[in-house]
């Protein structure tokens, strides 16, 4: 068994982001399990393509995407993902799409395929703070979600896949702003991975 496991170079104005720093602390066997981790660019377009061109080169049995939640004080897998485009802030390259339809043949909304209720009881079980997101925004994080759930659905039928945000780092955090540490965002992530691994093998069973 394999699961793809992604993370987000920084952008705006952080010289930082969590998840691509916790992504590569994260072990690369868990239960037996081969954790394949990649960087992704905060760019429109770009993020799905180098995670789908693995998807189809690895074929993982789930993609597990995790990305940076600013003003968040809890590691929150995604519940869904809309048909929506819709950037505060230019991407990377400077792209910034306005009221923009990711796929105009793809479904208004996809549901991660994630075990997410056991991954956040899991982590809670851990001390670590987490609970389930119904809005993974309508930026990079949303727009790779939702693509990587439509590959799922019309091409990867026997693969599972879905979102999680993590807060920022201390040092990322103005004062009065949620943060929470490496170690604990990494736990938080590999806990979720461990969840996550149960349940694929009892769907092979």
């Amino acid at each position: 068994m394999k699961i793809l496991l992604s993370g987000f170079e920084p952008f705006g104005r952080d010289g930082i982001n969590p998840s691509k720093e916790a992504i590569h602390l994260v072990k690369d066997e868990i239960k037996g399990v081969e954790i394949v981790k990649c960087d992704v660019p905060v760019v429109f377009g770009e993020a799905e393509k180098k995670v789908y061109d693995l998807m189809k080169e690895l074929r993982p049995d789930a993609v597990l995407c995790v990305g940076q939640a600013g003003g968040r004080s809890a590691v929150t897998p995604e519940r869904v993902a809309i048909n929506c485009d819709d950037a505060r802030i230019p991407d990377n390259k400077g792209a910034q799409p306005i009221d923009r339809k990711i796929c105009e043949h793809g479904k208004n909304a996809y549901f991660s395929t994630l075990p997410i209720r056991d991954m956040v009881e899991a982590m809670r079980k851990e001390g670590i703070r987490s609970e389930i997101s119904n809005s993974a925004g309508t930026f990079v994080c949303n727009h790779l979600m939702y693509q990587v759930c439509r590959y799922i659905e019309e091409e990867f039928p026997n693969m599972i896949g879905g979102f999680l945000h993590v807060p920022y780092l201390p040092e990322q955090a103005a004062e009065g702003v949620p943060s929470m540490t490496l170690d604990e965002i990494t736990r938080g992530i590999e806990v979720s991975l461990e969840t996550l691994i149960d349940h694929l093998k009892e769907r092979k069973v």
